[in-house]
This record gives C-alpha cells, sequence and structure tokens, in this order.
C-alpha cells in the first residue's frame, strides 16, 4: 500500500512538473510574440513615418534614418565623455575653463572649413562611400576612446578631436546629398526638419541607453555607440545610387575655387547666413551668460539647480518644435521664415528685459531654442536650393563654420559679463539682436547682387 501511495505521489509530481513546464513553455512563447509583435509595431510605425510623402520611393528614408544613427551615436560619444573633459571644475576657475574649452571646440570646424569642404566637393560622386567614411572613422575612435577612458591613456584627447572633426563631415556631406533624393511633394524646408526630428528623437533615446550604461562604466557608452556607427557605415553604403551620380552636375573648375564659392553667396544665402549668426551668437550668449547668472543671483527664489533645468529644458523643447514646425511648413521660400525669427527672437528678449523674471527666463530659453532650429532648417533649405553642387559642400562647411564661430563669441561674451544684474546683460544681447536685424534688412533692401561674405 505504501508503495502504491508513493507510485502516485511521485505520478503526480510528475504530471505536475510536466504542467508547470507547459505552462512555463506557453509563457515565454507568448512573451516572445508579445515582444516580436511590439517590435514589429515600432518598426513599421517608424518605417511609415520615415517612409510617409514619398520619401520612401525617393530614397530620403534612408537619409533619415542614417540621421538618427549620427544623432544616436554622437549622443552615446557625448554622455561616455562626460566626466573626462573640463568638467568639475572650481568656481574660481570655471570662467577661463569653460572659455577655453569653447575655443577648442572651433577647431573642428576651422579644419571643416578650408580642407574637408573642398575635399568633399572632389568626391561627390562619391558620397556614399564618404559617408561610410565618417562612420567607420568614427567608430575607429570610439573604440580608442573606450580604452583610453579605461587606462587613462593620452589617446584620449586625439580621439575625442577627430570624432568630432568626422561628425561635422558627415553632417556637411548629408546636407548636400538631400537636394538628390527630395520627394516631389515635400520642400526643403520639410525634409530638413523630418530628418532633424529623427536625429533628435533618436539622441534621446540614446541618451537614456547611455545613461544606464556609464552607470556600469563609461567605456560602455563608448562601445555602444561604437556599434551604431558601425550599423551607420552599411547604412550609408545602401543609400540610393542617384546620391553618386553625376547627373545635371558641372564639372568643379580647378582654378578659382574661393571665387566661385564667394559667388555662391547670393543674396539670399546670404541674408540666411547673417540672420542665422545672429540667432546663433544670441544662443550662446544666453546659455553661458544665465550658466553664470544663475550661481549668483538666483531668479524668482527658485534654487539654482531647479533654475538651470527650467531653462536648459526651455530650450531644448524649444528646439524640437521648431524641427515640428518646420515639418509643417509648406512654403518655399524660407527667406521670410528667417526674418521673421530674427524679429520674434528680438522682440522677446526685449519682453524679457521689459517683464524681466523666471518665467520671462524660461520662454526665452523657449523662444531661443525654437528660432535658432527653425531658422538653420532654413538656411539649409537656402543652400541646397540655390548653391550650386559644384562648391555646395564648401559653402555648406563655411556656413557650419561660421555658426559655431558665433555661438562662440556669443558664449564668450556671456562669460566675459561680469556680474551684472539679469536686465543689464539681456540688454546687451537684445542690442546685439537689434543690430544685426538692421544689417539682414539692410542686406536684403540693397537685392540680391552676388556678395563676397
Amino acid at each position: 500500500m505504501d508503495r502504491e501511495s508513493a507510485a502516485a505521489s511521485l505520478a503526480r509530481t510528475r504530471t505536475r512538473v510536466r504542467s508547470a513546464g507547459q505552462a512555463s513553455s506557453q509563457a515565454v512563447r507568448s512573451a516572445g510574440r508579445a515582444i516580436s509583435l511590439t517590435y514589429q509595431r515600432m518598426t513599421g510605425r517608424i518605417r511609415r513615418a520615415t517612409h510617409a510623402h514619398g520619401a520612401g520611393e525617393s530614397g530620403l528614408a534612408k537619409v533619415i534614418e542614417l540621421q538618427a544613427l549620427h544623432a544616436a551615436g554622437d549622443a552615446l560619444v557625448a554622455l561616455g565623455l562626460a566626466g573626462t573633459l573640463f568638467f568639475d571644475v572650481p568656481v574660481g576657475e570655471a570662467r577661463p575653463k569653460v572659455a577655453l574649452y569653447l575655443v577648442i571646440t572651433m577647431a573642428p570646424f576651422a579644419l571643416v572649413a578650408p580642407l574637408i569642404g573642398p575635399l568633399l566637393d572632389r568626391v561627390r560622386h562619391g558620397r556614399r562611400y564618404a559617408l561610410a567614411t565618417t562612420m567607420l572613422v568614427r567608430a575607429f575612435l570610439c573604440w580608442v576612446m573606450a580604452d583610453a577612458v579605461n587606462d587613462g591613456g593620452l589617446a584620449l584627447y586625439p580621439a575625442a578631436f577627430g570624432t568630432l572633426v568626422a561628425s561635422k563631415a558627415q553632417a556637411v556631406t548629408k546636407a548636400t546629398v538631400v537636394p538628390r533624393l527630395l520627394p516631389p511633394n515635400i520642400t526643403l524646408v520639410r525634409a530638413n526638419a523630418r530628418i532633424s526630428l529623427a536625429g533628435t528623437i533618436s539622441a534621446l533615446v540614446a541618451a537614456a541607453l547611455g545613461v544606464a550604461l556609464i552607470t556600469i562604466g563609461p567605456e560602455w557608452s563608448l562601445r555602444a555607440a561604437f556599434c551604431v556607427f558601425v550599423v551607420g557605415m552599411v547604412l550609408a553604403l545602401r543609400l540610393p545610387a542617384r546620391v553618386d551620380s553625376a547627373e545635371g552636375e558641372a564639372k568643379p573648375q580647378r582654378r578659382g575655387g574661393v571665387a566661385d564659392r564667394s559667388r555662391a553667396l547670393n543674396g539670399r544665402v546670404l541674408v540666411g547666413l547673417r540672420a542665422n549668426a545672429a540667432l546663433r551668437g544670441f544662443s550662446g550668449f544666453l546659455i553661458m551668460y544665465l550658466a553664470f547668472l544663475l550661481r549668483a543671483q538666483p531668479i524668482g527664489g527658485l534654487p539654482t539647480a531647479t533654475m538651470y533645468a527650467l531653462v536648459a529644458g526651455a530650450a531644448a523643447i524649444g528646439s524640437f518644435a521648431g524641427a515640428v514646425m518646420g515639418s509643417l511648413v509648406r512654403a518655399r521660400a524660407p527667406e521670410p521664415i528667417i526674418l521673421g525669427l530674427l524679429a520674434l527672437q528680438t522682440l522677446a528678449t526685449v519682453a524679457s528685459i521689459l517683464w524681466y523674471g523666471a518665467v520671462s527666463v524660461i520662454a526665452l530659453s523657449f523662444m531661443t531654442g525654437f528660432a535658432q532650429q527653425l531658422a538653420k532648417l532654413c538656411l539649409d533649405a537656402i543652400i541646397q536650393r540655390d548653391v550650386g553642387e559644384a562648391v555646395r559642400t564648401s559653402v555648406f562647411a563655411r556656413a557650419e563654420t561660421l555658426l559655431q564661430l558665433a555661438w562662440v563669441v556669443g558664449g564668450i561674451v556671456g562669460i566675459a559679463l561680469p556680474g551684472t544684474s539679469g536686465e543689464v546683460g539681456l540688454s546687451v544681447g537684445a542690442l546685439a539682436l537689434v543690430l544685426a536685424l538692421i544689417l539682414v534688412i539692410r542686406t536684403v533692401i540693397l537685392g540680391r547682387r552676388p556678395v563676397h561674405a
């Protein structure tokens, strides 16, 4: 009887184990199906978004996806380097250290304009390979930086510099590709905005991943960037063949290159450049001025850290809103939009002086991010529309260098201002915007004849 009971108990145990195993297996399969379905829905929505309005047929969708990888990789690199370069600076040394950092960040842009821009003009029939090369270089340098972060090697600094140069070269080359893949029912401003939106969203997702990775170690964020850039290299090589097509292009002249690039800066391009330089310079000024002002003079009784977060968040939301607005703009003449944004930025700055306080400063930060982003999209559209293929990459490189220089100069002015009140500091920025607005309006009145910048 005991043996029969034991056998029956063993049989029941086997049945329960078998049932539990089947239930576990079914749960695993169900979870797998749920994950697979979620992934398919997510990728399906992303694909529909990137391929909408003819972007899939024209090949623009691949550029959008490439920009997403570019932005994600850059975000991971930035997080991986956080805490290694010019951070944790004592308050007494903050101003000269930050000013030195701003000057150093100009170096990649100064190199891109006179060297990489003309070089990319020469190899414009190999744009896919140029884009793939920038991705491959950054992947290699990310691996080098990951090892250097681990062992404290000196290779970190030249590798970080090279990554900045390659990133800027990729951004300039990408901008020259867009007109060749533009669907007939999408304007250049909208196309640029969709590309920018994809980059912004991708950077936010990558930043969340990077924050999780750097808790393990900063090198892991850099190794993740390595993987992202390798995928980007493959995607760059899979861009449509017409990206490298010579159809409709004039052969670049070996002589007179500088003159050709100067003639390319017609009145419309010059208006866009000057207005964007003013907006970018004010952005650098506002960021740096507020960074030091809030330490010494909290606004509205809010803690400094809270105000920092609100100002930075408002600027980021404004930039995102500018990209969204750009994706909705249907106008094919971006010049009036740029002029309107410069005028609005000037009025917003004056209003923030008259009603100075936490709310006005946050609103001004939002407007600065919005105007800077949308105006840059319009400038890209003007260059893509008005500048010939033979010198377009060089003009983009010069434009990027000018805008970065404006940001650095504005930032240095913000750093150099003594501990004045917020109204006085913002008055300096407002005066600069008024002068820039007058200069831009004067350029419009003078006409559209070729002008040397």
